[in-house]
């Protein structure tokens, strides 16, 4: 039983993880991308429509993140190179992710999806309790954990990392020092689309194998939520996804258990969880200040 609920978590926390991390690069360079609900959503009904078309999952996932790419591009064109407001303009992406997936997804209702097969790493697999737990699940988690850790390599061990950090706290010291500014913050957009993308793969090809309208339920403004929560840092991040995903599996066992409480109150639960843990820690100004990037949400323009 333990098992099963510890598997469920797992699955239930591996989109947010992956949304979670693009965005933390994304933002360390500088950049507020709100669009992630619909580059997430996108991705879903990408995979679910390349599985279903070709029956690989594997070309579904390729597609699912280029799929992310591609609307982090337009992003990128709208408020880097040219300036726009990025709160609105990411906004506006969510809104038109949502509407493309809801047409491009409508010949697909109700069809039986393609699931990713999982993945059993020999020797560990067989492990009592933690075998089934950590060593036979979906290549997507797997890449969860990798990103984990790459990302935190990256952006605190490497050269790159140091110069896209400086992006975002000193975009005008940066781009004196010669640093491609808009460059590396067009990179860190299109890192944070594949990350996006992928994440709405796992949705339909592993959490649920099955397209409906609105499959993301709000996973990527809980994504959004959780790099302040984490204050922008990759291990917390991974912390922080864990815990709204026990939250929102909590809510189905819950249930299951005959709980006297309203459905609806249980749904709400990893939502109601977010605002509590966000209103928590932004009691502690000094804490959620300490790693925000001093230039988030501003756009540069070296010759303004």
């Amino acid at each position: 039983m333990i098992e099963a609920i510890l598997i469920s978590v797992i699955i239930a926390s591996t989109p947010i993880l992956i949304a979670a991390l693009g965005e933390v690069v994304a933002e360390r360079s500088g950049v507020l991308n709100l669009g992630v609900e619909g580059m997430m959503i996108v991705g879903a009904v990408t995979a679910f429509a390349t599985a279903q078309t070709t029956g690989s999952p594997y070309l579904a996932l390729v597609a699912a993140g280029l799929a992310g790419v591609a609307l982090a591009g337009l992003f990128a064109v709208l408020a880097v190179w040219l300036a726009t407001n990025q709160v609105a303009t990411g906004l506006a992406l969510t809104l038109f992710g949502l509407g493309v997936a809801s047409l491009a997804g409508e010949p697909f209702v109700g069809r039986p999806g393609v699931k990713l097969p999982d993945v059993s790493i020999p020797g560990l697999a067989d492990l009592p309790f933690v075998g089934p737990v950590l060593f036979a699940q979906s290549p997507i988690f797997y890449l969860s954990i990798l990103l984990t850790v790459g990302v935190t390599w990256f952006l605190f061990r490497t050269r790159a990392g140091l110069q896209l950090r400086a992006v975002g706290d000193q975009p005008v010291a940066a781009h004196a020092l010669g640093l491609k500014v808009n460059r590396t913050r067009t990179l860190a957009v299109l890192f944070g689309g594949l990350c996006a993308g992928i994440a709405g793969a796992q949705l339909t090809l592993v959490y649920t194998p099955q397209w409906i309208d609105g499959l993301s339920a709000g996973r990527g403004w809980i994504a959004l939520a959780l790099v302040v929560f984490a204050s922008w840092r990759p291990l917390r991040v991974l912390a922080g996804a864990y815990l709204f995903g026990a939250v929102t599996i909590a809510q189905f066992h819950a249930q299951a258990f005959g709980v006297e409480v309203p459905s609806q109150v249980l749904s709400a639960l990893p939502y109601l969880a977010t605002i509590l843990v966000l209103v928590a820690f932004a009691s502690n100004r000094r804490f959620t200040m300490v790693n925000t990037p001093a230039a988030l949400g501003r756009p540069f323009v070296p010759d303004r």
